[in-house]
């Protein structure tokens, strides 16, 4: 890891430490604006299964909710598009496929928002996010990238800057037992 000053002279890392495995610091504004990007998209994946478990009248009608025997993944697998359609449309209805679509937004959403996990969390959340792109291929206002790209773009690179660090639980989660065994829980 080496270190160079900023503009007001204090020291700032330029490289991945290899004790920690913790990405460059970024600053102290870099590092807040990070923080908010991953708690907003937290929000976004815990809201998606608020909606979807409650049936709020957003994405999900009043009364369609998971609670009120609804559905969470039928309607959107029944009407995927494009070259994957027959798969997608294969998967609606089967049991298992709605808890854990409800799993991995809970999951992901919580994990986002506590900032622990993120390598997992990323891994994770880009497949949500490409399996729902290809359900809707090709995308309605670019022919390669939409929405879901941008995101699973942004989970990554989340995962990447270690953004748990800043208003966040990743330094605790990184300190367990078991996350020091598995690295990969980070």
């Amino acid at each position: 890891m080496t270190l160079t000053p900023n503009r007001h002279g204090s020291p700032v890392s330029t490289g991945t430490s290899a004790a920690t495995g913790t990405a460059p610091n970024l600053g102290v504004a870099a590092g807040r604006a990070v923080a908010v990007l991953r708690i907003a998209y937290g929000f976004t994946f815990l809201w998606a299964f608020v909606d979807k478990v409650f049936g709020l009248g957003f994405a999900t009608k009043s009364g369609k909710g998971w609670l009120d025997g609804g559905n969470p993944t039928a309607g959107f697998l029944k009407g995927a598009e494009g070259p994957f359609a027959g798969f997608y449309h294969s998967l609606a209805g089967d049991f298992w496929v709605s808890p854990l679509f409800m799993i991995g937004l809970a999951g992901i959403g919580l994990a986002l928002i506590l900032g622990v996990a993120l390598r997992l969390t990323a891994v994770a959340g880009t497949v949500l996010y490409l399996m729902m792109w290809s359900a809707a291929l090709p995308p309605t206002t670019n022919p390669l990238i939409d929405d879901h790209i941008i995101g699973a773009i942004t989970l990554v690179t989340l995962a990447l800057l270690a953004a748990g660090r800043t208003w966040g639980l990743a330094d605790r989660w990184n300190n367990l037992d078991i996350v020091r065994r598995y690295p990969w829980l980070r």
